[in-house]
């Protein structure tokens, strides 16, 4: 009977070392999280905002506030990503480091998460998914949670060399890129204000609103991939390996937008930092308005 134990508990060790070693999946389900929650290799990271993360969390999770992966750029106040070298630090200081498997989850339908997953991916870490339909489908399956802050014992970070990823578009790529533009934001936004002069969308950009992707009556997950393709027709987004910028006003709701995009295996994805906040102040870029075929 203890041979019989020791084996099976090997065969688990070796089956999760094995899975480690591909690639982590964009996307893990609750009943996943669950039963792997105490793993020794694994790092849960809630990117709810803080009062959500005090009042209770998934057991043993670290807290990354939104505001700490952005800042504000001192010459026109708009929000960009923090340096990679202080987003490492970040990272250690939670107990993070290379061979970690970060799980992430927020209670927004990945709007938070989105953005750290976007990051981590710019900075090549091998091991990294978004829990569909994070805090909100947990606590509706009844599982546990806690109030109580997680003991975190800083790590090491070192920079990835060899597997970084090139998803940052600048504004000065905007000026010739032959991407496909995804406009984040509301039809409202793309559509812009009549009163107003440097407002609407991108020339050429095409509406798919953030909020498309999530299926709210069913816990806030990420929309099956069958009804976001279907959905993606009439934007002419097919090719999987075809070059994508996504963009809103911050680069916040775009980020999500990524992640939606990088969960149905699109590998040529860019994310738009400074969005419409940057792009909308220069006035050399051309804007339009209107909503023809919205």
């Amino acid at each position: 009977m203890r041979k019989i134990l020791f084996l099976l508990t090997l065969f688990t060790t070796l089956q999760f070392s094995f899975t480690s070693l591909l690639a982590a999946p964009v996307l893990v389900d609750t009943e996943w999280l669950s039963k792997n929650l105490k793993h020794k290799n694994i790092v849960i990271v809630d990117t709810s905002d803080a009062t959500q993360n005090m009042r209770f969390h998934i057991p043993g999770a670290v807290h990354i506030d939104y505001n700490e992966l952005v800042y504000k750029r001192k010459k026109d106040n708009i929000s960009l990503q923090i340096a990679n070298d202080y987003f490492m630090r970040l990272l250690a200081q939670r107990g993070i480091s290379n061979d970690t498997y970060i799980i992430i989850y927020d209670d927004m339908g990945g709007l938070n998460a989105g953005r750290l997953f976007w990051q981590l991916e710019q900075i090549g870490h091998k091991q990294v998914s978004v829990l569909n339909g994070g805090l909100v489908k947990w606590i509706l399956e009844h599982r546990q949670v806690s109030n109580i802050n997680s003991k975190i014992t800083a790590s090491r970070y070192l920079p990835n060399t060899t597997s970084r990823h090139d998803n940052l578009a600048s504004l000065s790529q905007l000026r010739q890129t032959k991407s496909l533009l995804i406009d984040a934001r509301s039809k409202e936004e793309f559509a812009g204000h009549p009163r107003y002069p440097r407002t609407g969308h991108i020339p050429g950009a095409k509406l798919w609103d953030w909020q498309s992707n999530i299926d709210f009556e069913k816990a806030f997950t990420i929309k099956n991939s069958a009804q976001l393709l279907a959905e993606q027709k009439h934007i002419n987004l097919q090719d999987k390996s075809q070059p994508v910028i996504t963009y809103c006003r911050s680069g916040h709701r775009a980020a999500q937008s990524y992640l939606t995009l990088r969960s149905l295996g699109f590998t040529n994805v860019k994310l738009y930092d400074g969005s419409m906040a940057e792009y909308s102040q220069d006035k050399s870029m051309p804007l339009e308005k209107g909503c023809t075929g919205c």
